[in-house]
């Protein structure tokens, strides 16, 4: 640990970094291939089913064993093969959106990824930066660290020469050099993370689809149970009918499922890449799609991001340029973090300006409590101390004003014609910054020097709206999204605002929040259209109130001041030159930040949730009626009415068939409004178009045996067949709740949901057709079996439009 101020060596990072490995708490995984085909395998089901099969290859009935085990293994080889392109993708999008730390290399300051840091890095610190390890100060001047993720207290605490830092926290405000001494799991906060498994709580849709996976778990154990019992009972043999139940099992249990959202979601999050959105947490594309409230401040996604100085005035409202000089300087030498406010002064910099005449001796850093920030200079007059900031909190340090130059009196006689000019200028839509300065004998300054200041003046900055921004939040509006301002600035500005984008609902600032009780906070939410002067905890507050109000709500934040609302927003987003600490909290990060690009990501969010619905409902209720089919025909039939290599078979083309649902066309009049996981939904379409199925089974199965009065191996051939063309084109007619040929499926789930049709009518062709058993029918059977077909597409086409007029996804 004795780097110096040089810093490490590259080559000795390097070789630091071999040791002790990559700078995260997660570890790198082991065999990670090896478990993602593993984990195709804990469907319980498919378990005793394996379990079976190898006991009936024991037994004698080698040849069927082997195919079921066949059918499984090619079943899991494509489930695994989908999830290891998804995973794919999302470590690709991981790659783009990882925070960058600075450290000293070589004698140099230089970027790196976090997690290559290595223990004995040195790190520079600003407002911000994550903490990247578990480290010692060094130097600090004025440094502040939010520790709550570690001690769960929210006010920042001041660190000193040769305290600890810790991993998983931030740094508020002031500099700092810290020598890294613990990365990774070694650090305090992987320690945690390994003892808790830390996370981000479950979301709704994570929730909703356990509760789900429950329930069709509960309904397959009961239908397995009864078609064993029933077919053991009827001296159907005990193995065969345990097989046979076994298959049903899996196949009432959507096991592509994890497959399909894996695949839904990475296919979203590439589409939303290719639009300048990166996703970081796949699940949030779900809720994007989810989200009926988005909340931010205006700059940038309203305006045009562009923040310039526009004016510079004394006290009496002419111009005065002092007040540019001062508020140049303070800019140019204060270290806080970047801001737009500090780089559209520096652009503003005056000629009569001499950096060389001046020498920074010290520096107040900006807090959200004081707001304002100071700079001690050493200059040919004297050392002088340059405060901006917000403009009550830095008139209130102050005890005289600049009248002229040169010449200040006592404030008390101007105050409340300053305030009229400050709500003047704000109300025209000026971001209104104060002035002040005084002469100091001192060369290092602490908060108490910040007193007994001459207020000099206001700069005038603006960020103009930009000409489209009504029809940008009309725009959201359009899909049901609406947006709620949060800003910094004054109740005067949020007023100009309101009236130039004809904003509807009322204005809530800072100080009203505090009077509020929650339960009146939460009702006041609903009717607010911008929070004005608010605290970064009354941001949180805010988001806290209007989740309890039933919203799903987004956050956009870029700064340090954001990362508390955006920690407990449903949905947080932040832009591509936001702090580090706002980019890792961040669920999506924009490359562009406006509302459009917000818009692209909520409707691709409902695009893959639709999509995701769609898979569900289609095969639970697929599946639930052919199950509810074999069950049936378990009583009717005296014989095994499917063998189980038959019923896997049967599966394994469905899951073909439905491999390009997530990347299937959606109709536009179900992305125009939030969606939320509706089990409820997914009940009753399963319960009305599963009977349906089964009802055209029952037909039949009872036409083959009483009418056409085949043999066993024609019965099991054509119900194989039946119940495989009316499984895939009954997705054509459910995938969508307007009439089938109004809404145009995908090329691709077009061209799969055909090939599917035409491999199981195939299958009697070729050599599959004696390891199946499935065989070639008379003609007038693949007649009726079209005749049942059509039937069926027709009544299950009249069925949906009677049940959307009743309910909707």
């Amino acid at each position: 640990m004795t780097s110096g101020y040089q810093g490490l060596s590259s080559r000795e990072a390097k070789e630091r970094l071999k040791v002790h490995g990559y700078n995260t708490v997660k570890e790198k995984e082991r065999y990670k291939y090896l478990k993602l085909i593993l984990n195709q395998f804990k469907d319980p089901y498919l378990i005793l089913l394996l379990i079976v099969a190898s006991l009936s290859f024991f037994l004698g009935d080698s040849t069927d064993a082997a195919i079921i085990m066949l059918i499984i293994l090619v079943s899991s080889l494509i489930e695994f093969w989908q999830e290891l392109k998804a995973n794919i993708t999302v470590e690709k999008l991981l790659e783009v959106t990882e925070v960058r730390t600075n450290v000293i290399r070589d004698g140099r300051e230089v970027q790196i990824p976090l997690k290559e840091v290595v223990p004995g890095d040195l790190v520079i610190l600003t407002a911000g930066d994550m903490i990247p390890g578990d480290c010692k100060l060094i130097e600090a001047k004025n440094l502040f660290v939010n520790e709550s993720l570690i001690s769960g207290e929210s006010f920042p605490v001041e660190k000193r020469d040769g305290d600890v830092l810790y991993m998983g926290t931030h740094v508020m405000s002031g500099f700092g050099v810290a020598q890294v001494f613990a990365t990774g799991k070694d650090t305090e906060y992987g320690k945690l993370v390994q003892r808790l498994k830390l996370g981000k709580e479950e979301t709704s849709f994570e929730l909703g689809l356990k509760s789900f996976g429950f329930m069709l778990l509960q309904v397959a154990t009961l239908l397995v149970l009864f078609v064993f019992m029933v077919n053991a009972l009827m001296h159907k043999g005990i193995l065969d009918s345990l097989l046979f139940a076994l298959s049903l099992g899996i196949g009432i249990t959507p096991t592509l499922l994890p497959a399909v959202i894996s695949v839904g979601l990475s296919y979203g999050a590439s589409r939303l890449a290719k639009r300048g959105v990166l996703v970081k947490r796949l699940t949030a594309i779900q809720n994007l799609g989810s989200m009926d409230v988005l909340c931010s401040d205006k700059t940038g996604t309203l305006t045009i991001g562009q923040m310039k100085v526009q004016g510079w005035v004394g006290v009496d409202g002419k111009e005065y340029k002092k007040v540019l000089e001062l508020a140049y300087l303070n800019s140019y030498f204060q270290t806080g973090y970047r801001n737009p406010v500090d780089e559209a002064i520096k652009e503003a910099r005056p000629e009569s300006i001499r950096i060389e005449d001046y020498q920074k001796l010290d520096e107040l850093p900006y807090d959200f409590n004081r707001k304002r920030l100071s700079v001690l200079l050493k200059s040919k007059e004297g050392n002088i101390l340059v405060t901006k900031g917000a403009f009550d909190h830095v008139l209130e340090v102050c005890s005289h004003v600049e009248v002229g130059e040169d010449n200040s009196v006592d404030v008390e006689k101007h105050k409340k014609s300053i305030e009229r000019l400050y709500e003047k200028y704000s109300r025209e839509g000026y971001k209104v910054i104060a002035i002040a300065y005084k002469y100091v004998s001192k060369e290092d300054v602490s908060y108490e020097d910040e007193s007994d200041m001459v207020f000099t003046g206001f700069l005038l900055l603006q960020d103009p709206l930009k000409p489209d921004a009504k029809r940008l939040i009309n725009s959201l509006r359009d899909v049901g999204v609406e947006l709620k301002i949060i800003t910094g600035d004054n109740r005067h500005v949020a007023m100009h605002i309101k009236e130039a984008l004809s904003l509807k609902g009322d204005i809530l600032t800072g100080k009203d929040i505090e009077r509020l009780s929650e339960e009146a906070l939460i009702r006041k939410v609903k009717t607010t259209a911008i929070f004005a002067e608010l605290t970064p905890l009354q941001k949180e507050e805010v988001i806290m109130a209007t989740k309890k109000a039933g919203h799903v709500v987004g956050y956009v934040g870029d700064g340090i001041n954001d990362v508390a609302a955006m920690r407990v927003a449903d949905i947080a987003i932040s832009v591509e030159n936001a702090v580090d600490i706002a980019k890792d909290t961040a669920d999506v990060l924009l490359m562009r930040e406006d509302l459009i690009t917000i818009r692209t990501a909520v409707l691709e969010g409902r695009r893959s949730f639709i999509n995701t619905m769609k898979y569900l409902f289609v095969q639970t209720s697929s599946n639930f009626g052919n199950v509810f089919s074999m069950a049936g025909a378990s009583l009717i039939v005296p014989f095994i009415p499917m063998l189980p290599k038959q019923v896997l078979m049967l599966g394994l083309l469905s899951v073909i068939a439905l491999l390009s649902v997530p990347m299937d066309n959606v109709d536009r009049g179900w992305i125009m409004q939030p969606k939320r996981w509706n089990i409820n939904f997914i009940k009753k379409f399963m319960y009305v178009f599963g009977p349906a199925s089964s009802l055209f089974d029952y037909i039949m199965f009872l036409s083959l045996l009483y009418v056409f009065k085949v043999d066993t191996h024609t019965f099991r051939s054509a119900w194989f067949l039946e119940s495989l063309t009316t499984q895939v084109f009954a997705i054509a007619i459910l995938r969508t709740k307007m009439r089938f040929y109004e809404s145009r499926p995908s090329k691709l789930l077009t061209l799969t949901l055909i090939l599917t049709v035409i491999a199981g009518l195939l299958i009697p062709f070729t050599p599959l057709s004696s390891m199946l058993e499935v065989y070639t029918l008379p003609m007038v059977l693949y007649f009726f079996i079209l005749l049942v077909t059509l039937t069926y597409l027709i009544l299950i086409e009249f069925l949906k439009s009677i049940f959307y007029s009743r309910t909707d996804l």
